[in-house]
């Protein structure tokens, strides 16, 4: 039998000697763990998050952020177009990048079409995802004359009153 190699304990190498088996040296290998680098401590981006960052990357991730802005725009009509036209609008419908808004009159749907260019603009600046291009100023609903037991083929209104 050979010397016992210098790695292994005379007890181990003892016991083996008896057994007649020839102890063999005892190498520890150790298997590299793969280093998860956000596991890690220390690392950056490990410090904790605020409510509103995990919110804000949630509703971004999940692509929320355009129907949000859209919300928004709606609840805060009011700071966009301003108190006193807000008493007398309110947005009805946004399709296609138009948003659509109903007036209490005729007059402030004419009064909004001249000054168009800035509440676009302020739209625009507060709401970016909202993804308005246009603005559209309805009148109110008035009746028709179209339909109905006295309707008359024709040209409408003007047949009327001549």
């Amino acid at each position: 039998m050979s010397d016992p190699e210098p790695d292994v304990p005379e007890t181990i190498a003892t016991y083996l000697r008896l057994r007649g088996l020839e102890p063999t040296a005892r190498r520890k290998r150790r298997a590299r763990r793969q280093v998860d680098e956000d596991a890690q401590p220390f690392m950056p981006g490990r410090d904790p998050r605020g409510i509103d960052e995990v919110l804000g990357a949630l509703t971004r991730d999940s692509g929320w952020n355009p129907h949000l802005a859209r919300e928004d725009l709606v609840r805060r009509w009011d700071e966009v177009a301003g108190a006193e036209t807000a008493r007398h609008t309110h947005p009805v419908d946004l399709t296609d990048g138009t948003l659509t808004v109903k007036c209490d009159s005729t007059a402030w749907a004419k009064q909004l079409q001249l000054i168009r260019a800035h509440v676009l603009t302020e739209i625009l600046r507060r709401f970016p995802d909202a993804g308005v291009d246009n603005l559209r100023f309805l009148g109110p609903d008035v009746p028709s004359w179209k339909w109905g037991t006295r309707a008359v083929q024709g040209r409408g209104p003007r047949d009327t009153y001549g």
